[in-house]
């Protein structure tokens, strides 16, 4: 009895919502915004040469460069990885050669291109661009929610005056929500390169990375009468 009883609430419900006229209408906003999240992933390891440099001088002078740029180490700069090649070193006797991976995040595409330059002029050039994205996104998401369900609204209000029929109160509303940050694992200078002509570059050009594009959409279901 319970059971054929709660059955039929929710066939009730169903059927109270389904028999009432009203009008669905979707509504998509979208915007651009500029990335002011940028993060590189930076790696630099021990050659096996007799002059190899240490992979303690490389660090010093990769922070040396970070922090004549105004870079916060501690906030900006991640470790994310550490290997040495300790298998080597037990079957042949070498030194022990080790590597490390780090993690930056810039601001802009200004600062992330000074970087390249910097770490380039002391040797460091595995430079690799990880992703970008936007710090307010959240709040932008609210926005771009609001102007879509008031577009809804007025589609729904342009489609019913004609008919002489008035608009009710929303009776259901779903959202969908999309932002595709842009991920790249591409070196931001080929490896290639001459080194003179890297040195000759001073000044980054004042360029900013491809925008990021958000969009809300949103369904109602409006009550007519």
């Amino acid at each position: 009895l319970l059971s054929l009883l709660m059955c039929s609430l929710a066939f009730g419900q169903a059927k109270n919502f389904i028999d009432q006229p009203y009008l669905e209408t979707t509504a998509k906003v979208d915007t651009l915004v500029t990335p002011d999240e940028i993060y590189l992933s930076i790696y630099i390891h021990e050659g096996e040469d007799r002059n190899r440099t240490s992979l303690e001088k490389q660090e010093q002078k990769m922070a040396n460069v970070l922090e004549n740029l105004g870079i916060d180490l501690k906030k900006q700069l991640k470790v994310d990885n550490l290997a040495s090649n300790y298998k080597n070193y037990f079957l042949r006797r070498k030194n022990v050669l080790k590597s490390k991976t780090y993690t930056l995040e810039v601001y802009d595409a200004m600062m992330a291109g000074k970087v390249l330059i910097g770490l380039e002029s002391e040797g460091i050039s595995n430079v690799r661009l990880i992703k970008t994205a936007y710090s307010k996104i959240e709040t932008l998401k609210l926005e771009l929610k609001s102007k879509a369900i008031l577009r809804a609204q007025q589609q729904a209000s342009a489609m019913t005056t004609p008919l002489n029929q008035q608009l009710g109160k929303a009776i259901h509303i779903t959202d969908k929500f999309y932002s595709r940050p842009y991920y790249s694992n591409m070196n931001m200078m080929a490896r290639s390169m001459d080194y003179e002509a890297a040195e000759a570059i001073e000044i980054p050009i004042d360029i900013e990375f491809s925008k990021i594009k958000v969009e809300s959409e949103i369904s109602v279901k409006f009550a007519i009468h």
